[in-house]
């Protein structure tokens, strides 16, 4: 089975910057897309971004665009989110996962980590 694992998440201030890795087990990690969900207290997880296996295709969601990038480095089995402006809204619960297709859905996703908490304080 795939195991992923996430780290990174952290305490830092609005407008700062955090990267967050995810670690995947199993010898077929570079061929799957992967993806990053995230939920905050009281709300259902939500789309944050997805990347193709190759890393040439990526996608995000509107609340991230030009703040967040997602990549990935086959050769060390790891995917990674760079968070840059980080504002309040962005604390919630982060989460990988892999996916059969490029996908936004969260049931499109078979495997997940087990999340790592980012906090923005104002």
């Amino acid at each position: 089975q795939v195991q992923l694992v996430e780290s990174g998440g952290g305490l830092v201030q609005a407008g700062g910057s955090l990267r967050l890795s995810c670690a995947a087990s199993g010898p077929t990690f570079r061929n799957w897309p992967m993806g990053w969900f995230r939920q905050a207290p009281g709300k259902e997880r939500e789309f944050v971004a997805v990347i193709s296996w190759s890393g040439g295709n990526t996608d995000y969601a509107d609340s991230v665009k030009g703040r967040f990038t997602i990549s990935r480095d086959n050769a060390k089995n790891t995917v990674y989110l760079q968070m840059n402006s980080l504002k309040p809204e962005d604390t919630a619960n982060y989460y990988c996962a892999r996916s059969s297709i490029l996908s936004k859905w969260s049931g499109s996703y078979d495997y997940w980590g087990q999340g790592t908490q980012v906090t923005v304080s104002s």
